[in-house]
């Protein structure tokens, strides 16, 4: 990243004060590190706006009978990326073929989202015909687009309540999901989608409720704190979507959303969308969900473009390896994945003192400072996130090509959805696991309950299977001097 050079570590600046998540410190000129950022973007800088093609009506007098409407759409550069068959392996329909409202294709075509997936093949014509849906596919397969098309297709504009909700199990899901929903139906007039998550101003969300709010994206504590309080009225809601339903179900969720369904009317409908479904889906569907439509894309678990490695080390050795990694790795961006929210910080403080610049993120920071690190993160502001399991479900940035488990996880859905970070919508991602003689046991056990292949990290590894479009780099003298510093660094063993 293009960032001024300092010459003592003493005076790096931690952004707002140590707890907002954005560590900058000095970093190393190019080296294999620092390859691009996401398609279009520049590092330092948010993504641009999408190119208008000037061939068409963008503004003013909206589109009359007989234009040709897709030549007035501002679209993204087109992505020329490999997909693997994830998303590929569709049955050849067009998003046109389900008689959606053309002002809402408008808003899909705009995303950059040119043929359905898989997922949403199967969903989007099911959801359509009111019925309830338990969807399986995998991380990063296009499920949000799976329930918002259909979501955003049935909001009547012309009634002025709640019409469908999204129940997500973090606000940086919320956040992501209601960002998703306000930019594919901009062009539908009027949709009044709003977000919900606790740690915010509950004040604030009263005040937008006394307003007209069709969609409402959420987490269960604070909509149901609303519900209860009168003012997020949802008795004539017509759909309700439960996106990452394992963990919406699991017993940190599952009484405040049985809580929630009760004041739902009889006749909604109940959408179901996750990776992984345990034992308790089984018992809330038979309860609440009238005759589902079964969707499974799982015939394997993990996606077909994620390369697996793992690195047998000591815990000494960990900050070590990482550094030899970023040296010799082409990083986009990357997510670090740590077992505990003190573990994330001292690893943050420990790339940022190798010249790294990193940002780190869990749930124990202050939400303006977790906002504010999924916003800069997510537009490419910095190469590298630290991060607890906070960050493992849903999110989407698509330009993380590598996710490292510095501290391997302790069960298989977990390392399915950390390793989901990349690879995402088919695209390549390499995971790469730092194994100690403690994890050994769990690593061969994820390895059969997931039936992948983990194998081990080699010399080399090919920048094909995780870089769609690479320029080899040979670093100058300065870089390699400054490398070497790292590594004498980075023999320090990381504080537990």
């Amino acid at each position: 990243m293009a960032t001024a050079r300092t010459e003592n570590l003493a005076s790096v600046v931690v952004g707002l004060n140590k707890q907002n998540g954005q560590m900058r410190g000095q970093l190393k000129p190019a080296s294999p590190q620092s390859g691009p950022l996401a398609p279009g973007s520049q590092p330092g800088k948010a993504p641009s706006a999408p190119l208008k093609d000037g061939s068409g009506p963008t503004e003013g007098g909206g589109i009359r009978f007989g234009d040709d409407w897709k030549r007035s759409l501002q679209l993204p550069p087109k992505d020329t990326r490999m997909k693997t068959s994830d998303v590929t392996a569709t049955k050849g329909n067009e998003f046109e073929d389900y008689c959606l409202k053309r002002e809402l294709l408008m808003g899909i075509f705009e995303m950059g989202w040119e043929k359905p997936s898989p997922i949403q093949e199967e969903s989007i014509p099911i959801a359509l015909s009111g019925r309830d849906i338990l969807a399986r596919a995998k991380n990063g397969t296009g499920k949000s687009g799976a329930y918002l098309i259909p979501l955003l297709e049935r909001i009547d504009l012309k009634k002025d309540y709640i019409q469908a909700m999204v129940m997500v199990p973090t606000r940086e899901l919320a956040l992501q999901v209601s960002q998703i929903s306000i930019q594919v139906s901009k062009h539908l007039g009027g949709v009044k989608v709003m977000a919900t998550t606790g740690g915010t101003n509950l004040r604030d969300d009263i005040m937008r409720l006394d307003e007209t709010v069709h969609v409402v994206i959420a987490t269960p504590g604070r909509i149901l704190d609303l519900i209860k309080k009168g003012v997020a009225k949802v008795d004539r809601l017509q759909m309700m979507v439960m996106d990452e339903a394992d963990k919406l179900l699991s017993q940190d969720f599952v009484v405040l959303i049985e809580d929630i369904i009760s004041f739902l009317p009889k006749n909604r409908q109940i959408l179901l969308y996750s990776a992984t479904f345990p034992i308790s889906v089984q018992k809330f569907m038979a309860k609440h969900l009238q005759k589902p439509y079964e969707i499974n894309l799982m015939d394997e678990l993990t996606l077909k473009g994620i390369t697996q490695y793992y690195a047998y080390v000591t815990e000494r050795q960990k900050v070590h390896c990482l550094n030899t990694l970023f040296s010799r790795l082409q990083i986009n961006q990357s997510i670090i994945f740590c077992n505990s929210t003190q573990r994330v910080e001292l690893l943050a403080k420990k790339i940022t003192q190798l010249g790294y610049s990193c940002f780190y993120i869990h749930a124990k920071m202050m939400q303006e400072y977790r906002n504010r690190v999924f916003h800069d993160f997510r537009n490419g502001l910095c190469r590298n996130l630290v991060s607890t399991d906070l960050f493992t479900r849903g999110i989407d940035i698509q330009a993380v090509n590598v996710v490292i488990n510095f501290d391997f996880p302790k069960n298989a859905e977990t390392y399915l959805h950390r390793i989901g970070r990349s690879g995402r919508f088919g695209h390549l991602g390499l995971a790469i696991n730092l194994i100690t003689s403690e994890d050994r046991f769990n690593l061969k056990a994820i390895e059969d309950q997931l039936v992948t292949d983990i194998k081990p990290i080699p010399g080399t590894i090919d920048k094909s299977l995780y870089v769609a479009e690479f320029h080899s780099t040979n670093p100058d003298a300065e870089a390699e001097e400054a490398e070497t510093e790292a590594d004498r660094k980075a023999t320090e063993p990381l504080e537990s």
